[in-house]
């Protein structure tokens, strides 16, 4: 039952893991949120997560593995922020890929990455010289790994993250971030940290977009219409 089932969020502390750990106890989990930070466990508390203080740069996959042990599900929400080059493959493909190997270690097949819209085809259309160029490195080998690793991945890419309330309505994007073919707007290829929280909800506890990857941004379309 899921009453008796538990997520594990690495990233715990980050606004969008901040904001999905509340909604995912609502759904009958109960979430560990891995945290590098001590500091950082009464927000974790206050979400509704248990802290688990572990450093994902310095962890190697038997000790993830142990952290994942019995978990249904594992959520990647952590991230660089844009840190050094160096720090930005730590973290976002380094220690993604072996949560990824400690994942399958512990025997926990669900996968939830949060990737971005458009680190499919990035990696051809971001020039090398860019800041941005490592982060999509990092993003487009780690969402790779995880599509060859036999894990029942989902790979979620919302477009420029805002603070805006989730409407928990969004619309589906292309593989290139454009709209039914079509570039998107400015302005429009945005999506709500909650409602990414609210995505990642939603496919943990219906099992929904196994080994598929989604692009969403906000939009008018009710999450459960729009992932199946």
């Amino acid at each position: 039952m899921a009453s008796e089932q538990r997520v594990v969020i690495i990233g715990g502390h980050g606004k969008v893991a901040l904001l999905a750990a509340p909604k995912l106890r609502t759904a009958g989990y109960a979430v560990d949120s891995v945290i590098r930070n001590p500091a950082q466990h009464v927000d974790v508390e206050q979400s509704g997560g248990h802290p688990v203080i572990l450093d994902i740069e310095q962890a190697d996959v038997e000790k993830l593995a142990e952290v994942f042990a019995g978990a249904s599900a594992i959520v990647f929400s952590a991230g660089a922020g844009g840190g050094s080059p160096e720090r930005t493959n730590a973290i976002d493909y380094q220690a993604a890929t072996r949560a990824m190997d400690a994942a399958q270690r512990a025997g926990v097949t669900r996968f939830v990455m949060v990737s971005y819209a458009g680190a499919d085809v990035d990696l051809d259309r971001v020039d090398p010289s860019d800041s941005f160029y490592p982060y999509v490195q990092a993003k487009h080998a780690a969402d790779a790994y995880l599509r060859y690793s036999g894990l029942d991945f989902t790979i979620l890419g919302p477009g420029a993250l805002t603070l805006t309330p989730g409407s928990g309505e969004i619309t589906i994007a292309d593989p290139d971030g454009g709209i039914n073919g079509e570039p998107a707007a400015q302005g429009q290829a945005v999506t709500s940290r909650e409602n990414v929280a609210a995505v990642i909800t939603h496919v943990v506890t219906h099992n929904a977009a196994i080994r598929e990857t989604v692009n969403f941004y906000d939009g008018d379309t009710p999450i459960a219409k729009a992932i199946r």
